[in-house]
């Protein structure tokens, strides 16, 4: 044998006791035997170099150091999911598909809600080519030399499998290696880490590969992403997903209905606390891909989905103050600082008192025992006292700014305080500027919220304008910042003259302008000029813009400041119009009409046949209404859409009769 095959025939034995071992649980070797396969394999490599493959089981031991993670655009969003906490609220999510989708039967994926590090692995011809954190949604970090390193993640697919694909899943840190993890810190007079979840999403950002090698991470799968898939259903999905090689959780079941649902929730409720890994919930997912298909998604949530959070974990302890935060609207949020406890693996200090009608409510003094919860297992809150202290008036909420002394305003209708000292006020201005450089906004690289800060407090910056006017001399003089951090921080200003405009409208931080509306207000207003002019009727005609955000922008340009502020962005190169691209099929055929898409088409893919609408003029509607001209509908369209255009006497066309219309 050739020493190219043996090669082979070593990395395809260690790939196969990888898999027996952290997949299976089922090891048919020795740790000695296959460390003495590995080091013969690595023997080989370093003497035939010509050999080498980046996917070779040699290379998950690590090594490899990554200075900086390149930022990757996600081919298919990472959506976070809605969440539930009883039975009334599945019943209800059940109705809003049965709306949609009429009287079908339906039945629903079960899977225990993993607590990690949310990664999406894409694979190419079988093999790993690239893993990337989820990040916003939108755009995540790069780790593939680090997503190598752990061992129940295929480097090589076994199986029929697509070309390409995505595949979604948690990186967890299992409870065992964990502990043995602190234990070993202890040992050396080490702080320990405070619980599974945090260290195993720092681990996946460390430079060098080889310490994340070291650490027992794991890596559950649940969702596979991609077209022309060979299954029809989330259920047969992870099915496959195990054939090709990926450690998919046994406990995931199918579901019927949902008292089949409750059934799974109720035992795992109770049961969870006996799996090796953190679990918060369960996902229930609809399990037919077409049903999924015709739901949709939400601007942050899948329809077809959602999440049923287990009961909080309950702890008591002292209230020893309350403080208040000024954020860059202006509102203020009161914050109980807390006798140190232990709550759901991590140790609270401080919880949110959300307004002072919930103090009010509650009525909450200082040095009360007082019980606490994580809303979601995510963010501490008070939720009501347990033993009251010796305080015996009720708390007076502050009236002044505790930053710059404002007196504080309290609109009608609205539950929070405001500091109206908005170009004033220290925090409004740094939080603004934060906002602004943002990962969701500008994505300024080299420039972050202690930075900025930095900045502020030195007298550098006072609004974001003044971001493009930084020298590098002016930078590396201050407190922790060399020569090459300043250079960084100004060259990743200069680089943010590239953002979109959509994104740049967000950054501006108008109220109630998140990321959805600054979309829809760039796209339909093309520039900051036309969208400064436009009259307030003109903003509510826009789609989905309501009274409130309408006012807002108004007031927002009616602002000297701003207008400045934003006339200097101009002069510095920022975006301030959509770039439009060529496209050579655009035409105006569809102008002044909305389609609504239903079915499965087999010339378009439904997202391609969107695009097809909106590059001809059209309009394309999540739900059907009098507002419809034409549903293009293809197979399995949903019936509750095929009986509501028919009510509505909307024209329904194929997509043969599509294609026609565009020519």
């Amino acid at each position: 044998m050739d020493i190219s095959s043996i090669i082979q025939s070593l990395r395809e034995q260690l790939n196969q006791h990888n898999y027996n071992y952290y997949v299976l649980d089922n090891p048919t070797i020795s740790d000695f035997e296959f460390d003495q396969k590995l080091k013969q394999l690595q023997e080989l490599e370093a003497k035939h170099p010509e050999f080498f493959d980046e996917n070779s089981p040699s290379q998950r031991v690590g090594g490899t150091i990554t200075k900086n993670f390149a930022t990757v655009v996600h081919e298919n969003r990472m959506y976070s999911l809605d969440n539930s906490y009883s039975i009334e609220d599945l019943y209800d999510w059940e109705t809003k598909i049965q709306k949609v989708l009429g009287n079908v039967n339906l039945e629903y994926t079960c899977e225990l809600k993993y607590d990690g590090a949310s990664i999406s692995i894409t694979y190419e011809n079988g093999k790993l080519a690239r893993a990337v954190t989820r990040g916003d949604g939108f755009q995540g970090d790069e780790v593939t030399n680090n997503i190598k390193t752990i061992k129940s993640i295929p480097l090589v697919l076994k199986g029929n499998f697509p070309p390409k694909f995505d595949i979604r899943g948690e990186i967890i840190l299992p409870f065992e290696g964990f502990e043995k993890m602190n234990q070993e810190l202890i040992e050396i007079g080490e702080t320990p880490y405070s619980n599974p979840r945090n260290t195993a999403s720092g681990s996946l950002k460390l430079q060098d590969s080889a310490e994340v090698a070291k650490r027992p991470l794991d890596c559950l799968l649940y969702f596979i992403i991609g077209n022309n898939l060979p299954f029809k259903s989330q259920f047969d999905g992870l099915e496959a997903a195990r054939k090709w090689g990926f450690k998919v959780p046994n406990e995931s079941k199918l579901a019927k209905n949902l008292d089949e649902v409750f059934e799974f929730i109720n035992y795992w409720d109770t049961h969870r606390h006996n799996l090796p890994y953190e679990t918060d919930g369960v996902v229930i997912k609809v399990n037919d891909f077409n049903h999924q298909n015709e739901l949709g998604y939400t601007a942050k949530s899948p329809r077809w989905a959602i999440a049923y959070k287990f009961k909080s974990e309950q702890v008591t302890t002292t209230l020893n103050s309350i403080s208040y935060q000024v954020g860059r609207t202006g509102a203020i949020t009161p914050v109980a600082n807390l006798e140190p406890v232990q709550l759901a693996g991590t140790i609270v200090k401080r919880a949110s008192l959300h307004n002072a009608d919930q103090i009010e409510k509650l009525d909450i003094r200082v040095g009360d025992e007082v019980f606490v919860e994580k809303g979601g297992e995510i963010i501490p809150k008070i939720i009501g006292v347990a033993k009251r202290g010796n305080a015996t008036q009720p708390t007076q909420y502050i009236t002044h700014c505790p930053e710059c002394e404002t007196e504080l305003i309290r609109k009608e209708g609205e539950a929070q305080h405001y500091c109206p000292n908005f170009y004033g006020c220290p925090p409004q201005i740094i939080g603004r500027i934060q906002h602004y450089i943002s990962r969701k906004a500008m994505d300024i690289e080299g420039l972050g919220g202690e930075t900025v800060a930095l900045l502020y407090n030195n007298g550098l910056v006072q609004n974001y304008a003044d971001l493009y006017e930084l020298t590098v001399d002016q930078i590396t003089p201050l407190e922790r910042m060399a020569q090459k951090s300043a250079d960084n921080l100004v060259n990743g200003v200069q680089l943010s003259k590239n953002v979109s405009f959509e994104r740049v409208l967000y950054a501006l931080g108008i109220r109630y302008v998140g990321e959805t509306v600054a979309k829809k207000l760039a796209k339909h207003y093309k520039s900051i000029d036309a969208l400064r002019q436009a009259s307030i009727l003109d903003l509510i005609l826009v789609d989905e813009i309501g009274d409130r955000i309408a006012q807002s922008v108004i007031e927002f340009f009616e602002n000297e400041t701003n207008v400045i502020t934003v006339e200097r962005l101009k002069k510095h190169g920022v975006q301030f119009e959509v770039v439009e691209t060529f496209n050579p099929n655009a035409t105006d055929k569809l102008v002044g009409k909305t389609f609504v898409v239903s079915g499965v088409f087999e010339k378009f893919s439904r997202d391609d046949l969107k695009k097809a609408i909106e590059d001809n003029g059209g309009k394309v509607g999540s739900s059907i209404s009098s507002k419809t001209d034409y549903v293009v509908a293809g197979d399995n369209m949903g019936p509750a859409k095929l009986e509501k255009a028919n009510q509505l006497g909307i024209a329904i066309i194929s997509e043969d009769d599509f294609i026609g219309m565009i020519g």
